[in-house]
């Protein structure tokens, strides 16, 4: 906790890559089909993305497998009760994780998402077997080599699918996203199959049941141009509201900034303010009483 919090607070004073280089340490944790990786913050690569392990041949990217490798590094890493903070997907999985598990998370910050994505139930049949379909016809074509990149290269095409990154963030993504071929150039580490459809899906009376199991305080860091403008599906912006007010009831946080989906990787002084904040309030007086108490 204290990590995260000095993280946060310096945030605005890393120059540089190599300065960031230097306060991370590399982390490593043993799951069944190889490794789930990351800094000791924690901040961990999804399984399938930066120098995590891609998820055995012929087994979907699940929310629940996620919210299972979540619960892998905690044991890993003897974490009974911590603070939980993810950006889009990864709040969503944040979000579900702290539900399940409610007791092991005392704050729960939510960047750019709604901690769930329901879906119209006429319409989960559909996208269930979309997400299979993807899946079938990934494996039943001849899988060749990666395609490798020059750096410059892998810069373009990361930015023609985000054109919101700044250069900054480019270079700051590719320091996990890419392996190095020796003597060819690069290729992306993440997993192709991150990208299918995600075939577990649950509506909006389940989304709201799962969010009263909350126990931990709750911020939601929405922004202007963000999430509801590029990723959801259509069917999905008519939940926002729901979710949204079911946290407001409950007396949680709900903040919107100026920016794009990716503010808190481009202008990350603008998010982390509300970030340190919250946890200052909500964390760490809760934390020097245990203290005090031990």
């Amino acid at each position: 906790m204290r990590a995260l919090m000095q993280t946060i607070r310096s945030v605005r004073h890393r120059a540089t890559s190599a300065a960031m280089a230097k306060e991370v340490s590399e982390l490593s944790i043993p799951v069944p089909w190889g490794e789930i990786r990351g800094c000791r913050y924690v901040a961990v690569d999804l399984a399938g993305h930066g120098r995590s392990s891609h998820r055995p041949p012929g087994v979907f990217y699940l929310f629940p497998s996620y919210v299972a490798d979540v619960l892998r590094v905690a044991d890993a890493l003897q974490l009974k009760k911590f603070s939980l903070l993810g950006h889009s997907m990864g709040a969503d999985i944040a979000g579900l994780f702290s539900a399940l598990y409610p007791d092991m998370v005392d704050a729960l910050v939510l960047l750019d998402a709604y901690g769930f994505l329901p879906t119209d139930s006429k319409d989960i049949p559909k996208v269930m077997r979309q997400g299979m379909d993807e899946m079938l016809q990934f494996e039943q074509k001849t899988e060749g080599e990666k395609r490798v990149y020059t750096y410059e290269k892998a810069i373009e095409r990361l930015s023609a699918a985000n054109p919101s990154l700044s250069e900054r963030s480019l270079h700051i993504l590719l320091e996990r996203g890419l392996d190095q071929v020796e003597g060819a150039g690069f290729v992306f580490s993440r997993d192709l199959r991150v990208n299918f459809k995600n075939i577990v899906r649950i509506s909006l009376e389940q989304s709201l049941e799962m969010q009263s199991r909350i126990q931990a305080s709750v911020l939601v860091v929405l922004t202007e141009e963000g999430f509801d403008r590029i990723f959801s599906e259509q069917a999905q912006k008519k939940f926002t509201l729901p979710l949204l007010q079911g946290f407001r009831d409950r007396n949680h946080k709900v903040v919107t900034v100026p920016g794009d989906h990716h503010i808190h990787l481009n202008n990350p002084e603008v998010v982390a303010p509300f970030v340190s904040d919250f946890l200052q309030t909500k964390v760490l007086p809760s934390s020097a009483g245990l203290e005090q108490k031990l």
